[in-house]
């Protein structure tokens, strides 16, 4: 029965967060890991308590706790305050995007990639997950330290430059006109389908624009829509309206290729000056908390162990070489902006 399934699969997600957050934390971990170490036991490859598609599905839709999470993030952060921060993130997360796609690009370009090929690769591996950084920070304490600052600008710029990658990366390709037609009828929403036979430009161009209404409506618009809900003292319609607030801005970026948690992290931004910022942040943090930990688990269980044991040479060279490499680039661009 497709019910019984569903109840199972919520079932076996929620007791692996239930036991993996106090096993991680008695051995000091991070919640995080122990999320990712509960899917990869829980995946089809170890214990096979869910099937691939299955964890495919779910990870999309808890993907939402990563939008939901910078979200928050966004409303602890008032435009003055990320104004005064714009030296560490043009500089410290200009600097290591850059480098670090620079190197990937030469060491791809080493091992016989084109260089159309090469420079999408440096750009994809340039950047990182905001979810488990965040999320490590935070746990740990460190999201107000020097540190936690400079981390937190490098995945600002980090997000920010999907924009221009995703518009550099249809001028690297090299898929024939017949294959493009294809991938252009794949896409179901009509906005999706207009974006994709538009130029890069003219894309880049439509996500500046949506950008800019984010925070043109998040100013003029959200603020005194909040007031209006809040008088009627309803909590459930509040909550609704944060809830929706999140997910339309995530629709709207992911319809334009974008990374929806940038859109949400935006519309945070401006918000942090609403006198209803508090009531958001105690509404969206519960769903906030238990959709990050569904993600987590649903990565770990999406991991392909018979790839790994396929070549684990080669996989645990690429891993140990590009975490060597950005601990270095990170750490020389730390002694730089003299981060102690």
């Amino acid at each position: 029965m497709p019910n019984e399934s569903l109840f199972f699969q919520a079932f076996v997600y929620l007791v692996s967060a239930v036991i993996a957050v106090p096993v991680a934390r008695r051995l000091g971990l991070s919640s995080g890991l122990g999320y990712l170490v509960a899917g990869m036991l829980i995946g089809p490859f170890v214990l096979g308590l869910v099937g691939y598609e299955e964890g495919q599905n779910v990870l999309h839709f808890a993907e939402f706790g990563v939008v939901m999470m910078l979200f928050l993030v966004g409303l602890e952060l008032q435009p003055s305050m990320l104004w005064r921060m714009r030296a560490p993130i043009l500089g410290l997360g200009g600097l290591q995007v850059l480098f670090t796609t620079l190197a990937v690009t030469g060491i791809a370009m080493l091992c016989g990639l084109s260089w159309q090929m090469a420079l999408a690769v440096g750009m994809a591996l340039a950047l990182s997950s905001t979810a488990i950084v965040l999320q490590s920070l935070q746990e740990k304490g460190l999201a107000g330290t020097s540190a936690g600052r400079g981390a937190f600008s490098v995945l600002l710029f980090q997000d920010i430059a999907v924009i221009p990658m995703l518009a550099t990366f249809p001028l690297l390709a090299t898929i024939s006109p017949q294959s493009a037609d294809d991938h252009h009828h794949e896409e179901g929403n009509a906005l999706s389908e207009w974006i994709a036979g538009q130029p890069g430009w003219m894309t880049t161009l439509v996500v500046l624009a949506a950008v800019a209404a984010i925070i043109v409506a998040g100013r003029f618009l959200l603020n005194p829509l909040l007031g209006l809900v809040a008088r009627t003292r309803v909590r459930e319609a509040f909550v609704a309206l944060a809830l929706v607030i999140v997910i339309g801005i995530a629709l709207l970026m992911t319809s334009l290729g974008v990374s929806a948690a940038l859109g949400t992290f935006l519309a945070g931004v401006v918000l942090a000056d609403s006198s209803y910022r508090h009531e958001l942040e105690a509404d969206i943090e519960p769903f906030k908390g238990l959709l990050l930990g569904v993600f987590f688990i649903s990565v770990g269980a999406s991991i392909d162990f018979s790839l790994i044991a396929a070549k684990p040479g080669v996989v645990a060279a690429v891993v140990v070489g590009l975490v060597a490499l950005k601990a270095a680039i990170l750490f020389g661009l730390g002694l730089l902006g003299k981060l102690g």
